[in-house]
């Protein structure tokens, strides 16, 4: 018998059960994964990118956007910092005000764990749950470890990314199955695919990186970031990718800037007389070699021979605003993504307009409770959905 049985002891959960053990409550984890806390581990090339100082409201997706500002504002980057502080983990900022451990992510699983221990929260790891029940006395969980009585039920089970890791759709069939909506689930911060014969011409640029500025969508579906590209393959990763997918709608082109803060046509127009360069020589200069001779030799390709070799002083303007255009407005549409294997989260989740903002509690089921990956909010990347797991759970936690 306790009085919450939390399912799932990743970053929501484990942050869930130490509030609420702390605050009095017999609280139980339930994990179904022998090993504690995988993606926390991964994370960050094992340093954890566990928050990012500027996270807002404005750095999430969701079908209901304003429903995640109660609990950001009552769980902040500082307040995190704080409980790190009093168990002296050193941490560093990166790019974008993404703030990672000193050392290992393990130290932000122990800290986790040593929270608990202070709210004397009880842990079944390696414990699967086969059925839930609920009535009066609240519900009952029949686990390969037991029975689990508990008045209430907090879902921290995260979504489909990583399976690889143990993730599963299992707190999306618990709404459903306590009539909850559930917002259709898919990849998020993923890299996009294209289509193998179409790729073909731009696959041997394999490890080529620049910073780019792209877009997709329209009105307030439209995403837009400044990062750093990858060229992969099978089509196109890197940070700017893996944050424009999740604004990515199928069959919408993505548009990129490959020469981001410049005027290309207004520099090459300005330099053109009297300058022997090549195009191409000019291109190395502004881009890694093999991207300007790759995308020199397909626009020779598609109808503009000689275009490489020709010198900036015999181009005529016409050409160098045509290649000025296609350089700051590259459009493609990818033919999908690298899925739930590849991807970092998972966008959609638990309708948020069936959760009450403050507590996290479902409206139409007393005592039921969702937090963390599971519920439809997902951050950009950055540290920003860890964000979000620490301030869903302690809202949640305050609250039970």
């Amino acid at each position: 018998m306790f009085d919450v049985a939390v399912l799932g002891a990743g970053a929501a959960g484990m942050m869930c059960a130490s509030v609420a053990g702390q605050r009095g409550l017999r609280v139980v984890l339930v994990d179904h994964a022998q090993r504690l806390a995988e993606k926390i581990r991964i994370s960050g090339g094992g340093r954890c990118n566990f928050t990012n100082i500027g996270a807002g409201p404005a750095n999430f997706l969701s079908d209901n956007p304003h429903f995640c500002r109660s609990a950001l504002s009552g769980y902040t980057p500082q307040d995190f910092l704080a409980l790190m502080k009093r168990h002296r983990i050193a941490w560093h900022e990166k790019h974008r005000g993404q703030l990672f451990c000193d050392d290992s992510s393990e130290s932000i699983i122990d800290m986790l764990r040593a929270e608990c221990g202070a709210g004397n929260v009880q842990w079944r790891m390696g414990c699967t749950v086969a059925e839930i029940a609920h009535g009066e006395q609240g519900f009952e969980l029949r686990t390969s470890q037991g029975p689990i009585r508990a008045a209430k039920l907090v879902v921290a089970t995260g979504g489909m990314a990583i399976p690889q890791l143990g993730a599963t759709d299992f707190g999306l069939k618990i709404a459903r199955q306590f009539g909850l909506k559930v917002v259709e689930p898919r990849p998020a911060l993923v890299p996009l695919t294209f289509d193998p014969a179409h790729w073909q011409a731009l696959s041997e640029l394999s490890g080529v990186a620049l910073e780019v500025n792209l877009h997709t969508g329209q009105g307030k579906a439209r995403g837009e970031f400044l990062e750093d590209l990858l060229f992969t393959h099978r089509g196109l990763s890197g940070p700017a990718i893996l944050q424009i997918s999740s604004f990515w709608k199928p069959g919408e082109p993505i548009v990129i800037d490959l020469a981001p803060g410049r005027d290309l046509a207004a520099e090459l127009l300005a330099s053109k007389s009297g300058n022997r360069q090549q195009l191409h020589t000019v291109l190395a200069g502004l881009w890694p070699k093999r991207l300007a001779d790759r995308w020199l030799h397909l626009a020779e390709l598609g109808g503009k021979p000689g275009l490489a070799a020709l010198r900036l002083a015999d181009a005529p303007d016409k050409t160098l605003r045509a290649l000025a255009q296609d350089i700051h407005q590259w459009s493609l549409i990818p033919s999908g993504t690298a899925g739930y294997k590849k991807a970092e989260v998972m966008r959609g989740g638990v309708d948020t307009r069936g959760l009450d903002q403050k507590s996290m509690q479902a409206k139409a089921a007393p005592g039921l409770y969702f937090i963390g990956e599971a519920v439809d909010v997902t951050g950009w990347l950055g540290g920003y959905n860890f964000q979000w797991a620490w301030a869903s759970g302690v809202a949640c936690g305050q609250a039970l």
